[in-house]
């Protein structure tokens, strides 16, 4: 599925992101169509990829029940493969991003010298992959469009985008979700490294909306092999849609002005779908099942769940 074209009763708004179609419903509940479009470096690439729209939705399904003790989640039901029907909450503008690991971002940081990201303070002497003494929080703003930008705690409360109560409970939240997903991969021979969260609120209520724990918001490594290639120098095995980015920018593109996407064949866009289906089945250790439920049967399928809440 490129993109979705549902037309519900009671439809209130429709708002197409990067990846998911979120169409609202008589302004208390949200059905989100998890597309089959994938994103690199803010970019919508232009060819989709088989069952990727399947593979994010069941996992997020997965962990966010497995979580659910922990802090509620905006998850009523999952109609469809690739289809969630949920609450609709009042999305805080910022996103947890929380590291285990100095990798990424961070390390990209790091290595210029700088110590100092999100007003969180990075312990000298790391290398590249190393766990940090405990993990840090690395919030960013939440765009509709463009590029996310770093923030700092003391910031967004200055900013008034979080209440402090509200700002420290969802520090709480992110690290004992964190601590949970590193607990659920380790049982599966991985290493959580780093993942983002989102969250929203009704009334006194806070919920985890959107996905967690997925190939396209966390990054895995396996654990097999960790300590080996930390002492070697070498590169980690990761578990994530960065090799989606590492073949763009080897086919010079990073998402600047001016750089063209490099043509997407079908031999790529297949390997690409294949990928998706071993993150799934490495994360969460049960088989993928390729499922095909789209046009008015789909849309049926919804509505008649839809009439249930």
């Amino acid at each position: 599925m490129l993109e979705s074209n549902f037309k519900f009763p009671g439809q209130t708004a429709f708002y197409k992101g990067k990846v998911r179609d979120v169409y609202t419903i008589e302004d208390r509940l949200m059905v989100m169509a998890v597309s089959d479009r994938i994103s690199a470096f803010d970019v919508v690439l232009p060819r989709p990829i088989p069952y990727k729209g399947q593979v994010l939705n069941q996992v997020a399904a997965i962990m966010l029940e497995a979580t659910k003790d922990i802090v509620p989640n905006w998850v009523k039901s999952t109609p469809l493969p690739n289809v969630t029907i949920g609450l609709k909450c009042e999305t805080f503008p910022v996103e947890m991003v929380v590291r285990g690991n100095l990798t990424g971002h961070a390390w990209r940081t790091y290595k210029t010298g700088q110590r100092v990201l999100c007003g969180v303070t990075m312990p000298e002497g790391l290398k590249e992959n190393d766990f940090f003494p405990t993990p840090i929080i690395t919030p960013t703003t939440k765009a509709h469009e463009g590029h996310d930008e770093d923030i700092s705690r003391e910031e967004i409360i200055a900013q008034g985008l979080v209440s402090k109560e509200d700002y420290e409970q969802l520090e709480k939240y992110t690290l004992a979700l964190f601590a949970r997903g590193k607990e659920m991969a380790a049982k599966r021979g991985l290493i959580l490294v780093d993942t983002k969260y989102e969250f929203g609120k009704i009334g006194d209520t806070i919920y985890v909306i959107d996905e967690i724990h997925t190939p396209d918001s966390s990054r895995y490594f396996y654990a097999e092999g960790y300590e080996e290639n930390q002492q070697a120098g070498k590169q980690q095995r990761q578990l994530s849609k960065e090799f989606v980015r590492e073949w763009l920018m080897e086919n010079g593109f990073q998402g600047k002005d001016g750089q063209q996407i490099p043509e997407m064949t079908d031999a790529f866009v297949n390997s690409v779908s294949e990928r998706y289906i071993e993150l799934f089945e490495n994360i969460t250790g049960q088989k993928f099942v390729k499922e095909d439920v789209t046009g008015e049967e789909a849309e049926a399928k919804i509505i008649a769940t839809l009439k249930q809440f």
